[in-house]
């Protein structure tokens, strides 16, 4: 059972008074069988709260400070044509009362809470996004992480792990960002990809005929959900862990790329799918850091002389996180460069920072 919350805003040009105001908008909420009761607010306006026999619940607010808020819930299933109605009325009702007041009016679609299928996900910068998401495809707890993938009718299933919106069917423009934005020739090279079990990554360089890919993800469960769910996304590469051109290996990468480092392996292409850049603006303070730091350390050591080495960055707006990530480039164990720049991911919707490092 799921939550409908309205909420109608009216933003005044001067405060006004409640003990004048109020009377007159009681006979809408009375009209529907709604039990009031006033709350103390210590001199600060109106708080009202009106309970229906139907379980709705309203508040009205009329603050000492030229706002007017009125806050609906009901029941999922409870009559919309109804609920329309209440809120039409009490906005025509406001409209009167408050003529000449009125700076802005404010109504907002409703807001659902409690559903079976979450529909909001925040973005890098904090900002709430409501999806169409109708379907749970598929969830399930790994060893490692939270795996959802749900349906958007936009964007295609959505694989979401440890509840972070990582990448839809719809999402392309991430896989082509990673590796290049298509200036790179990958004809007979050797890669290695870090992550990706979502399998965008590999199904795209294999279209480029290079000499062998390596992928080490450390999660099976997220490469078997995405090859029966993502396969809008992956094709059919992750139907076998082994091709002419490419292999899958189920591994930390972390012992692996140390392993390479030892025998002194390298590659022409390094493209790390892991995680995003952190958030946080205190390094020193976070283990994804650290983690961070240790993947391109040893990443750079198995990167041929004349390879590159391909990322994600974060949000755009994460100006103080980016500027931070681009401090740790200087502080590896060989000099590097780096150039970026900004894509459009769909189901992400906000400007996306890539990263491309190569050593000097």
């Amino acid at each position: 059972m799921a939550l409908r919350h309205y909420t109608l805003d009216f933003k005044l040009s001067t405060a006004v008074d409640s003990a004048t105001t109020v009377p007159d908008i009681l006979s809408i909420f009375h009209e529907q069988e709604m039990t009031e009761t006033v709350h103390e607010t210590n001199g600060h306006g109106y708080l009202g709260t009106f309970v229906g026999k139907n379980g709705r619940l309203a508040i009205l607010r009329v603050h000492s400070h030229a706002l007017v808020t009125i806050d609906l819930q009901c029941y999922e299933e409870d009559n919309i044509a109804q609920l329309d109605n209440l809120l039409n009325a009490l906005e025509t009702k406001l409209k009167v009362i408050l003529n000449g007041n009125i700076a802005r009016i404010k109504r907002l679609p409703a807001l659902v809470r409690g559903a079976e299928v979450d529909r909001y996900w925040p973005t890098a910068d904090g900002r709430l996004v409501e999806y169409d998401m109708d379907q749970i495809v598929y969830e399930e707890d790994s060893a490692y992480q939270n795996i959802k993938i749900l349906h958007s009718q936009q964007y295609g299933n959505v694989l979401i792990l440890d509840n972070d919106l990582n990448l839809a069917e719809s999402d392309l423009a991430y896989t082509q960002a990673i590796m290049g934005n298509g200036r790179e020739n990958y004809a007979g090279k050797e890669v290695l990809i870090l992550g990706g079990g979502d399998g965008g990554i590999i199904s795209e360089m294999v279209k480029q005929k290079p000499k062998m890919i390596t992928m080490l993800d450390i999660d099976q469960k997220v490469i078997d959900a995405c090859k029966k769910y993502m396969r809008g996304t992956c094709g059919s590469i992750l139907d076998n862990l082994k091709g002419d051109c490419y292999q899958i290996l189920v591994e930390d990468c972390v012992p692996v790329l140390k392993k390479y480092v030892q025998e002194g392996k390298t590659f022409d292409y390094v493209i790390n799918d892991l995680t995003a850049i952190p958030i946080s603006t205190q390094p020193e303070e976070d283990s994804t850091w650290e983690f961070l730091r240790l993947i391109l350390d040893l990443s750079i050591k198995v990167l041929h002389p004349s390879g590159k080495y391909f990322t994600q960055g974060n949000a755009q707006t994460l100006t103080e996180a980016l500027s931070l990530y681009e401090e740790q480039l200087g502080k590896l164990s060989c000099p590097v460069a780096f150039s970026k720049e900004v894509t459009c991911v769909p189901s992400y919707l906000e400007q996306w920072v890539f990263y491309s490092i190569w050593k000097k």
